[in-house]
């Protein structure tokens, strides 16, 4: 494995002990040891799930275009840009809904487009460069 994406995925895996306890926070809210009202508890589930999943995602993502030997710079590229969805997209989710009792999201909802952007490019990237990579090993 390239050494930066190595130094990335070691790094992204430390972040899944805050996710881990992303979801104390979790506990208190759906257990209502936190306040929150009807549409936090949603954007907080949501943002904790999307956080956990693709922070996976952007792993099997670096794993997958390092085994079927794509460009590092692509490898690097693609992981990125997934592993950015995975900050963008949950900050979205429980900043766009901070304070007490807000009614609907603010300003900050448009991290999740910035988001589902990278995710897409990402994803894209990744995927023509593993298809790209099986097509030379023919």
């Amino acid at each position: 494995m390239n050494a930066v994406l190595a130094l990335i995925a070691g790094m992204t895996l430390l972040t899944v002990i805050g996710i881990a306890f992303g979801g104390t926070f979790m506990l208190r809210v759906v257990s209502g040891a936190q306040g929150a009202n009807e549409l936090q508890k949603t954007y907080f589930r949501a943002g904790h799930a999307h956080a956990g999943v693709l922070v996976t995602l952007g792993l099997v993502v670096a794993l997958l275009t390092d085994a079927a030997g794509a460009h590092s710079a692509w490898s690097l590229a693609g992981a990125i840009g997934v592993l950015s969805a995975a900050i963008f997209i949950p900050a979205g989710f429980f900043l766009s809904v901070l304070g007490e009792d807000p009614k609907r999201p603010n300003r900050m909802a448009v991290s999740l487009w910035i988001g589902a952007t990278t995710l897409v490019i990402g994803l894209s990237i990744s995927g023509v460069v593993v298809i790209a990579a099986g097509l030379s090993a023919i």
